[in-house]
């Protein structure tokens, strides 16, 4: 899209094709023809395999019909509109068949990867012998024939759009090894999986409990830490921000549930594509290109702020991938099974005690023991298993999701499960570092730096969670029980949020989190730095109605977030 613009543009640079196109008609319409030829090509071949192909199509014909052009109209010879949109596009296929993902082999692996790990058997308690707690363990997941395998381990192959390593054959950001059990970093990783263990135990709505998580006491964190103490004041009003108390069992599952983006979603690219086009069209934008110089025409606008940002989160995930691979490190889920599985490490003169067990908590982790099963006592239903670990933790599925919550209570350690989707668990890849820290850092940093204003419009960003009609219901259990409110004061608020959800989902410990931001601040720089070389600060904007601007990122990502276009994980790119 963005090449198809610059077509017309002399002073713009491209990314795939430079075109040097002349006006047939008039720039306005011939930029809508060519862009909307470009959009055609590419979403019609990035999508031929995914599993919601025919509905995908005729979505993209109606488009295209709709728009006044001819969808067998496939020339690629000549200086018409279709035509340069059509050779823009061609090349956007070919660079992706040529960039490394392996797309023409189905984009499965082609660097000989292979876990050595034993498969863990999410219905079975334990980790089925996994001998190295350290090390990532692909999961088989109930209703799933095939157990997980590691989700494009080549991904570091993949050309980049901005990044660029330090040195040949260096990661693009290597920020060294993860905490790990029983060697340097063990005291740090059992306090951070404690703590995974305490965002379970508080995803209870019942329990009485409330936060406040106002801009005002919530976010404002330095990069790459948990330090902030929220923001003074709201400076689009000059107000402070007001309180937002909900219920903190709300909360927990509100917040994982909002930025879990797993299957059946957009996907974290899709979302922060979404928050881009909400920031765009408040009424309060002004569309100068870091927040100076003219206002630009809001075609302009959206084609620029895609490309940037689309090239920040492309890169984020080369780089956070790499690093993936690279340490191949464990998920909650092995961690706090296998710990709990050896026993306590808190003290050698207690019982099932081993160096490198679960740390003990009273009322958090405890030593089933035969006082504890009496009757009436805390774990009098776990009576068949005096000695082993229990964890105080989100109890599961319920069994009718609708109407029913998992709750909170007593469970062994060995059954342990993050609040999750029933049919997903845990990502089909290695935890450290956290992409959805690294692609939401990246989304950030290149709002912030486009609009020029770390701040949400306004100075306010929210989502309401609610079981009201038509509001956005938890699904992998019923509530909220009591609307919710999440809130951010900028882009980067919302950022820490997304690394944060994963901690009460139980997806990444916060040594996941944390490095995987400093990565996504650096594809965003380096991404937004691209564009703007590419950008032509003097380049007069051609007035566009908003319809033909962002008409085919909102087709694509409307398709997303009803489920149409979600391909099978091994028939598209992360």
């Amino acid at each position: 899209m963005y090449d198809a613009w610059a077509a017309y543009d002399p002073a713009s640079g491209a990314v795939f094709l430079r075109e040097m196109a002349e006006a047939e008609d008039s720039i306005e319409k011939d930029r809508i023809e060519a862009i909307s030829f470009a959009a055609y090509r590419v979403l019609t071949h990035r999508f031929a395999a995914s599993p919601g192909q025919p509905q995908i199509q005729t979505a993209l014909d109606s488009r295209l019909s709709n728009l006044g052009f001819d969808i067998d109209n496939e020339s690629v010879i000549g200086s018409s509109p279709a035509a340069i949109g059509n050779r823009i596009g061609a090349a956007v296929i070919r660079a992706g068949l040529e960039d490394g993902a392996n797309e023409a082999g189905d984009y499965v692996d082609n660097t000989g990867h292979v876990s050595s790990a034993p498969i863990l058997i999410v219905e079975q308690p334990g980790t089925n012998g996994h001998s190295d707690l350290n090390a990532w363990q692909p999961l088989q997941v109930s209703g799933h024939i095939e157990p997980q395998e590691f989700l494009t381990p080549h991904w570091f192959n993949v050309a980049t759009f901005a990044l660029s390593r330090p040195l040949p054959g260096e990661p693009y950001a290597d920020p060294g090894m993860p905490p790990l059990l029983g060697d340097t970093g063990d005291a740090d990783l059992k306090q951070q999986v404690l703590e995974l263990i305490r965002q379970s135990a508080r995803l209870d709505p019942g329990d009485g409990e409330w936060l406040n998580v106002s801009p005002a006491v919530v976010g404002n964190n330095s990069l790459g830490k948990m330090d902030g103490r929220g923001h003074a004041v709201n400076p689009a009003t000059g107000l402070p921000y007001p309180d937002n108390w909900v219920r903190r069992g709300d909360w927990g599952r509100v917040l994982a549930e909002f930025w879990a983006d797993g299957p059946d979603s957009s996907t974290p690219p899709g979302h922060w594509n979404g928050i881009a086009n909400a920031i765009s069209d408040h009424p309060a934008q002004t569309f100068r290109l870091g927040g100076s110089g003219p206002a630009l025409e809001r075609l302009e606008w959206d084609i620029k702020l895609y490309l940037a940002l689309n090239g920040a989160l492309h890169d984020s995930v080369v780089a956070t991938w790499e690093v993936k691979r690279m340490y191949e490190s464990s998920r909650p889920i092995t961690l706090i099974r296998g710990m709990g599985e050896l026993g306590q490490s808190t003290s050698a003169d207690l019982p099932s005690f081993h160096p490198l067990g679960l740390p003990l908590e009273p009322g958090l982790v405890e030593i089933i023991t035969a006082d504890s099963i009496l009757p009436a006592q805390r774990h009098e239903h776990l009576a068949a298993h005096v000695g082993e670990i229990a964890v105080l933790s989100w109890m599961g599925h319920p069994a009718d999701p609708e109407t029913q919550i998992g709750g909170v209570g007593w469970i062994r350690a060995v059954e342990w499960l993050p609040y999750q989707q029933r049919d997903f668990v845990t990502p089909a890849f290695p935890g450290y570092v956290s992409g959805h820290s690294g692609f939401s850092r990246a989304g950030a940093t290149v709002l912030a730096r486009f609009t020029g204003d770390p701040y949400f419009p306004g100075g306010l960003g929210e989502f309401v969670s609610s079981m009201d009609a038509g509001g956005f219901k938890l699904a992998f259990e019923s509530g909220p029980s009591e609307p919710t409110v999440l809130q951010w004061a900028t882009y980067y608020d919302a950022a820490d949020e997304a690394g944060i959800s994963r901690i009460p989902g139980g997806i990444h410990p916060l040594f996941d989190d944390l490095p995987g931001r400093l990565i996504g601040h650096r594809a965003g720089n380096a991404a937004f730095n691209r564009s703007l070389s590419l950008f032509a600060s003097s380049a007069q904007a051609v007035p566009v109605p908003l319809a033909w601007s962002t008409g085919w990122i909102l087709l694509a990502l409307s398709m997303m977030l009803a489920g149409i276009l979600t391909p099978k994980m091994k028939k598209t790119k992360p």
